[in-house]
């Protein structure tokens, strides 16, 4: 199939990626579908009204990506509101679908790509490039589920996480010792809340720095690990992407003496700073760099860790050491000055752009095997790359079990090294209905473990917005509740309504066996674990308008509630569903609902799940910890089908497949 409905057409001298893992054959020209401006080196396709664009994976506004202009500039920004272009990740692959055609295209480009969907021009897509060094694939099929499959087996399979990665995992950042994990451990056993993960961030680092541990706060680490496994807890510790500049630094001086760090021009290594202070960017695109630093993950497995996040790896940059200086020199220009408004602002933009500056990323190199190539024309692949050092690493060092890997920053093939999170969210609503737009577009694009940070990273939370964002994060792979130091504190036992909390997530582990299943039958068979109700109803006009209810499976179809004080909400149905509105796994109601609109009540502690005709929904019985799930003996939902009509995949949950 991918020799006959793919097409690879060449611009330039791009590099090898790592994105594509087939080989096609070189078409000759420019795609039929686009028109190619040489003055602007830029693609155009004119739109007909019906044109839906699908795609592009981790980004803002909705699922249906017209009308707005979309950037692939990794980029480490916590406001992910609507007039953003760009967020963490670039996953270049598009579809654009009518009644009467459905094509998708993938930009196979590291740079920095825009992607104006509509929004110069309501009626064109414009595809421009800082360097068009490009490969540009146009794939071909009669459905969106078609294209995505052809994508997939073009890109390869999809990250496959050990089972108990599916249960609930608390974190956040401010847990300062062991004993503070303890509490959090502690808390939830005696509510009888399941939990199977919590997250150590930068508080268990020495002086936070890679692949250390404080040994005041954290004694005796390696029984303090074999403590909370235990308990059924497994430890997830952060990675940071920049090592700290510090002699008798084992890591620091490995790096300096096999010549491992990113260069500038002069050959010296870039001084740029992070949590740390000054720090040196390991060059990931170098295969032996990748090596170095990918091994030093065993200094954690070791001691019994299982499972990481990998962070700030766009790369964040707080400041280089030649920035700062400029800044520094140029405020004095402004030492004795009266400030009237342009020079107010100049002031201020000028204070502004020590973090994360765009030009910084072109004063540092990369050695890519061989090729001297300068940072920002391979930006996006830096995330990528410090995860597939991970994970060629635990293949090299764990080849018998999976770990648990997730980055925030990312680029298309990453998705076979690891998951995702959506970064820095806030304790929004329109942050939970981002998170729930962002997923399709997640699994169409092979990054099928993802998902948020439960209740919002950054600000103060709310009861209802945690218990809300809960009741729709039972259903994403990665379902973690994490908050930011000096917000509200968001563990479940801070709140009152801690039985609703339980019978949530004691939900979420009864719905493990099915959501395993998907999720495994997504990523062996290249489908999806989550789509929008447009890509199974294709021909229904209405499915294209509404991004607010998901397909979850094959079984079922979610209708999230995402405002606050709201005790229900309109669901259209495309066709006959049979609605359950749960309370907890053992308290539901059953409702047949013909196809159409309908408004229907959900109470804060009750959520909306409707299965599909002909199809099964499993549960099995409530349990604490993944590995105490009953996978033999489950219930069954059914509405018009029997129990043996639903294929239940099951595997050990920690060998590697």
């Amino acid at each position: 199939m991918i020799s006959n409905n793919i097409k690879k057409f060449v611009f330039g001298n791009p590099i090898n990626t790592g994105a594509v893992v087939k080989d096609i054959d070189t078409s000759v020209g420019v795609p039929k579908e686009f028109e190619y401006d040489r003055a602007t080196d830029s693609f155009s396709f004119s739109f007909e009204k019906d044109d839906a664009v699908y795609g592009l994976g981790e980004t803002v506004r909705g699922i249906n990506k017209r009308g707005w202009i979309y950037v692939s500039n990794n980029y480490d920004d916590p406001h992910h509101e609507e007039t953003k272009s760009s967020l963490y990740a670039s996953q270049n692959f598009l579809i654009i679908d009518n009644s009467k055609r459905c094509f998708g295209i993938f930009i196979d480009n590291p740079g920095t790509v825009t992607f104006d969907i509509g929004y110069t021009n309501s009626d064109l897509f414009t595809i421009s490039f800082e360097d068009n060094d490009t490969y540009f694939y146009v794939i071909d099929g009669n459905t969106p589920y078609e294209i995505v499959s052809s994508f997939r087996s073009l890109i390869g399979r999809s990250y496959i996480p050990p089972i108990w990665a599916f249960g609930f995992g608390q974190s956040r950042w401010g847990y300062e010792s062991a004993d503070d994990i303890r509490t959090v451990a502690k808390r939830y056993k005696e509510l009888n809340i399941p939990i199977d993960m919590i997250y150590l961030d930068i508080d268990y680092m020495q002086d936070f720095k890679d692949f250390t541990v404080n040994p005041e706060r954290f004694p005796d680490f390696e029984n303090f690990v074999a403590e909370m496994k235990n308990e059924g807890i497994h430890l997830v510790p952060i990675i940071d992407a920049g090592v700290k500049i510090q002699k008798d630094y084992d890591i620091y001086e490995e790096g300096v003496a096999g010549d491992y760090f990113c260069k500038k021009e002069d050959g010296s290594n870039l001084v740029a700073a992070v949590w740390p202070g000054k720090v040196h960017f390991p060059d990931f695109l170098n295969s032996k760099a990748r090596k170095w630093f990918g091994d030093k993950y065993k200094i954690l497995t070791d001691v019994g860790i299982e499972g990481f996040w990998n962070d700030m790896n766009e790369p964040a940059i707080f400041y280089t050491e030649d920035h700062l200086k400029e800044v520094f020199s140029e405020i004095k220009n402004y030492e004795n000055m009266e400030l009237d408004i342009w020079s107010f602002f100049e002031f201020k933009d000028l204070i502004g752009s020590i973090d994360n500056y765009p030009e910084d990323y072109k004063r540092f190199y990369h050695d890519f095997d061989g090729i001297k190539i300068r940072h920002d024309k391979v930006h996006n692949l830096y995330g990528f790359y410090m995860t597939r050092s991970a994970g060629e690493a635990f293949e090299r060092n764990n080849p018998d079990k999976r770990i648990l890997m997730f980055s925030r920053s990312s680029y298309t093939g990453m998705h076979r090294y690891g998951g995702i999170w959506t970064g820095d969210n806030l304790s929004w609503w329109s942050h939970l209905l981002l998170n729930i737009k962002q997923m399709p577009s997640l699994s169409m694009t092979g990054f099928l473990y993802s998902g948020a940070d439960i209740g919002g990273f950054g600000g103060n939370t709310t009861e209802d917005l945690v218990l809300r964002w809960t009741e729709f994060g039972i259903f994403t792979p990665l379902f973690r509740n994490h908050c930011a130091l000096g917000c509200r504190e968001q563990e479940m036992y801070q709140f009152e309504k801690t039985s609703d909390f339980k019978n949530i997530v004691e939900l979420r582990y009864s719905l493990i066996p099915y959501i395993y299943s998907e999720f495994m039958k997504a990523v062996l068979n290249n489908t999806m674990y989550c789509a929008p109700l447009a890509f199974e109803y294709r021909h229904d006009e209405r499915c294209k308008e509404i991004e607010d209810q998901l397909l979850i499976g094959s079984s079922i179809m979610i209708a999230p509630v995402y405002e606050q004080n709201k005790t229900g909400r309109y669901v259209y149905l495309p066709e006959e569903m049979k609605l359950i509105r749960f309370r907890s796994c053992n308290d539901y109601d059953e409702e047949v609902l013909s196809s159409g609109d309908h408004y229907v009540k959900a109470d804060l502690n009750e959520l909306l799940v409707f299965i599909r005709k002909g199809k099964v929904l499993p549960l099995a019985k409530p349990a604490r910890h993944v590995n105490d799930i009953d996978f033999e003996n489950l219930s069954y939902i059914t509405f018009d089908s029997k129990p043996d009509d639903y294929d239940l995949y099951r595997d050990d949950g920690i060998s590697r497949i």
